[in-house]
């Protein structure tokens, strides 16, 4: 057993991930045909995934932290297993919704359970460029679902994808179940499931700081990514189906880009300064322009770079926290990026729908709500050498 079979089951399982969490951005206008979805209806669809994952990162944290990834992870991927083979057979919305939220439980534990099982493996001053390596090759899923999705959806529609996807994630959660160990020399960690971890995690003002920013910056890039920037393309640009892939393919690349450089940056410069920088440049990008404006690839191809946050807040998170909270503390942050995730998707849906303004207004609201959170995170990042 070596830490990069460790890390590879890990990063196929998340690769797998991300694809069917932003595969919905590319087959939107597929689903509202087949289907007859509108746009609020189509925003809660898609939204249910980060719904299901944010309800159960509190208990998959503590179960973690008991039972360990290599338990939890694999048993936690047969219901994304299930839920790719219902949304692919679904013929209503009630059942691509189940679907989609059978994928989203099913995911829950994938990313937190590699950021266990790693930090058993790695130091603290390493975890910040190990965790973005992870995220990095794991988000590239979301480049496959992009331009290649298009083209196979195309080919083979966007059903039989969804049946391979099932197979591809139960072949995953076997190597999960067969690599993913923690260090054989890593201390058992024998931790009560009680709600006292996750009290210490709640009380502590670094902990906040950093929600309001996995919010304003994963949370809007979830929401754009796995929907919103697809309709945006097509129908509030007018691209065609390739063009919108290709655009998509560039944000995905961005965000992938992302996550591999700022993880090692954070190491060099503290995750507090590089997160602070980062959300700056995330609320600029969606303002000056907003994404569409200029050159429409460049726009969101910087967009995914600076929304690539989060692994400076798990890195984060670690170092805020013992080893025996690692598992609550990286879970109870991702809480809060996936139910951001959630709120947003299936809001600004829903301000679609009410006609308070069109597709490229949704980058006013969300850039608004970045500036908040980095205003609020800002004190912590100057007072504090992390």
């Amino acid at each position: 057993m070596t830490r990069l079979a460790v890390f590879a089951s890990f990063a196929v399982a998340h690769f797998l991930s991300n694809f069917v969490r932003s595969a919905n951005a590319v087959i939107a206008g597929d689903l509202s045909r087949d289907v007859g979805l509108g746009p609020s209806d189509l925003g809660l669809m898609t939204s249910l995934y980060f719904l299901a994952f944010a309800v159960v990162q509190l208990p998959l944290g503590s179960a973690l932290d008991r039972f360990g990834a290599r338990r939890v992870t694999p048993a936690l991927m047969t219901a994304a297993v299930i839920g790719a083979w219902v949304f692919a057979l679904g013929r209503d919305g009630l059942a691509l919704a189940i679907g989609r939220a059978l994928m989203g439980l099913g995911t829950a534990g994938i990313l937190m359970g590699g950021l266990k099982a790693l930090a058993s493996w790695y130091r603290p001053a390493r975890f910040a460029a190990i965790s973005g390596a992870l995220v990095a090759l794991g988000s590239s899923g979301s480049l496959v679902a992009s331009t290649p999705l298009a083209w196979l959806a195309q080919a083979f529609g966007w059903r039989a994808v969804f049946v391979a996807g099932g197979v591809a994630l139960a072949l995953a959660a076997l190597a999960v179940a067969i690599w993913g160990r923690a260090a054989p020399d890593a201390a058992p960690t024998h931790v009560h499931t009680t709600p006292a971890g996750f009290g210490a995690i709640f009380a502590s003002p670094t902990f906040w700081r950093a929600a309001g920013l996995a919010v304003a910056t994963t949370g809007v890039t979830f929401a754009l990514q796995s929907l919103w920037a697809g309709p945006y393309l097509a129908e509030g640009i007018g691209l065609g189906p390739i063009s919108t892939g290709n655009v998509l393919l560039a944000f995905g690349v961005g965000v992938s880009f992302g996550y591999l450089v700022l993880g090692a940056v954070g190491e060099r410069l503290g995750t507090a300064r590089t997160l602070a920088g980062i959300s700056a440049a995330f609320v600029l990008c969606q303002l000056f322009p907003a994404p569409g404006g200029g050159l429409l690839t460049a726009s969101f191809l910087t967009l995914g770079v600076a929304g690539a946050s989060s692994a400076l807040l798990f890195a984060r998170m670690r170092a805020a926290f013992p080893p025996e909270l690692t598992g609550r503390a990286v879970t109870a942050v991702n809480l809060f990026m996936f139910a951001g995730g959630f709120a947003l998707q299936w809001g600004l849906g829903v301000w679609l729908d009410a006609g308070f303004g069109g597709l490229g207004s949704l980058f006013a609201l969300t850039a608004g709500l970045g500036a908040v959170a980095w205003l609020a995170f800002l004190p912590d990042a100057l007072s504090r050498p992390a």
